[in-house]
């Protein structure tokens, strides 16, 4: 997804006072509690680090938001454990004119918060509102293979009915593809893709989302909103899959990973993931019931500003790639990260590790000489930015001091809160930004075509023509082997020969849950799904 990955905020946590902060982290800190019972069993807590920019699934782009939307929310499919889309609002689909049209027929038994049914007309009505120019969703290229869907956005069509997508009736989508995909179907798991209500959004406009405003139709609703504090769920009655165990779910947003896991350890919080969890404190809390760590398909990468100097200028920034150690990121992070020489992560298909620009000081200074910085000397003053996190923070530091030692460059390191952050990356990125892509469908097409021209989540301003060419016949392509070909020379362009970004490692998601819980399983996606969470005393009873 576009979920920019790890994002956290300035700690603002309202009922950490001065003397339970002291208390946390004092002698009163019990590491080893591993069975707070603090709360109702009905009850549970969770930390997303961070204030989600949006709860509009048509501008939503990182995991925070998509987190949150994911429990308040289901759409066509969803996966199931092997990764492939399953049946939820579409109880079957038909796949006709060689792939090029998808038919869904839709259930006629699942309602919006508000007692009103959920409607075809309601997929076309957001699925057009994604591509409208005017909402400026940086999303509306994964509906690109609709048909018209790109002219629409880029204003060359101004009718949205002329848009490959319509509801003939209340239970049936269909959908025309410019050609076959094989992956549209995953796309349709994809939040952004989630049915929406005309009458709210237009009668609410920007504060459609709010808790008093917003109608959703998932397994939980939104109880309340405190702005850069909390957020409140409570089970939704009316869920056509029926009302979850937990009645209540409360997301915190703690950025101070110390905190977090002291307010775990206190019985404050049920779960956490690696946004919570101490880098130095993994190798303990592995040992812990309830720790798991699952690879993910999840890249951690750092792009150029290509249009600004001196990154305008491939052979700086494969100067400033070889420059760097890979294999030190697993040892200062000790989350089980893979070195990531290329950009497809292990377990999608064409993943390809020989692809990519190694570890080479000498080519590097040598590079850097031949493009007029011999040693870094008139090299233009050069910013490395990262959102506020730990871990971000130590990767920065390690790589400034690759830098200076290997080039003799020296960088200035800047952080952000993860709003500002985002914010200044759409419309003036510095010349080396840090950021992370979690998929949204496990499918290369979903990676790649983050840095096509016509991506609103490139934020590298790179170009490449051929590049774009090659996604879009790998898109087309329905052979396993010949689309892999096309990747591999998609990969080459993006990874060795214009090198607009640099790919760091591909990484693991540690998780911590109370063993007073089960039902919270995370995949590959590690999406943060509670509808299935209970209290293990409920499975006891029920066997």
């Amino acid at each position: 997804m576009v979920r920019s990955l790890q994002q956290h905020r300035t700690f603002r946590r309202l009922f950490v006072l001065p003397g339970l902060a002291l208390f946390l982290f004092g002698a009163g800190c019990d590491r080893n509690n591993q069975t707070a019972k603090a709360g109702s069993d009905n009850h549970f807590r969770v930390n997303i680090g961070t204030e989600p920019p949006s709860l509009d699934w048509s501008l939503a782009t990182d995991h925070v938001s998509f987190n949150v939307i994911a429990n308040l929310m289901v759409g066509l499919t969803e996966f199931d454990k092997t990764l492939k889309p399953a049946p939820v609002i579409a109880k079957s689909w038909d796949v006709l004119e060689g792939g090029n049209k998808i038919v869904f027929h839709l259930r006629d038994d699942v309602q919006w918060s508000d007692g009103k049914k959920v409607r075809a007309q309601d997929f076309e009505y957001s699925w057009k509102r994604l591509l409208n120019p005017k909402t400026a969703s940086e999303y509306a290229y994964t509906l690109f293979d609709i048909v018209n869907a790109q002219e629409y956005y880029e204003g060359k069509i101004t009718d949205p009915a002329a848009v490959g997508v319509h509801a003939p009736d209340d239970t049936t989508l269909v959908v025309q593809l410019r050609h076959p995909a094989s992956y549209f179907l995953a796309i349709t798991t994809f939040e952004v893709t989630f049915p929406q209500r005309q009458d709210i959004i237009e009668k609410f406009e920007s504060r459609w989302t709010e808790p008093e405003n917003i109608v959703t139709n998932g397994p939980f609703l939104l109880s309340s909103w405190k702005h850069e504090n909390e957020i409140e769920l409570r089970a939704n009655p009316r869920f056509f899959r029926g009302k979850p165990a937990m009645d209540k779910v409360t997301m915190v947003m703690v950025n101070e990973k110390t905190t977090a896991l002291a307010m775990y350890d206190q019985g404050q919080l049920d779960f956490l993931d690696n946004h919570s969890i101490p880098i130095f404190e993994k190798s303990q809390l592995a040992k812990r019931r309830g720790f798991k760590s699952v690879p993910q398909l999840r890249g951690y990468y750092y792009g150029f500003a290509v249009n600004r100097k001196p990154f305008n200028d491939v052979r700086v920034r494969k100067a400033f790639m070889m420059a760097i150690d890979r294999n030190v990121f697993p040892t200062i992070l000790h989350g089980g990260e893979i070195p990531a020489p290329s950009w497809i992560p292990p377990g999608m298909l064409a993943h390809n590790p020989k692809i990519g620009l190694l570890f080479n000081p000498p080519e590097a200074r040598r590079l850097l000489r031949e493009a007029g910085y011999p040693e870094g000397k008139g090299l233009p003053p050069v910013v490395l930015a990262y959102n506020t996190e730990e871990d971000h923070k130590m990767v920065a530091e390690a790589v400034q001091g690759m830098w200076q030692r290997n080039l003799g460059v020296v960088v200035t390191v800047e952080n952000q809160e993860w709003k500002v952050y985002l914010k200044k990356l759409q419309n003036d990125p510095p010349h080396i930004f840090r950021m992370g892509w979690g998929a949204d469908y496990p499918d290369p097409d979903n990676f790649m075509k983050l840095f096509t021209a016509n991506s609103g989540n490139n934020q590298t301003r790179w170009k490449n023509q051929r590049y774009d060419q090659l996604l879009e016949r790998a898109a087309q392509e329905l052979d396993s082997a010949k689309r892999v070909k096309l990747y591999d020379e998609a990969q080459k362009i993006l990874c060795e020969t214009d090198l607009p970004i640099m790919p760091f490692f591909w990484t693991a998601e540690s998780t911590l849950l109370n063993p007073r819980f089960t039902g919270l399983e995370l995949n590959s996606m590690a999406r943060l799904d509670l509808r299935y969470v209970r209290p293990v005393a409920t499975t006891a009873a029920a066997r």
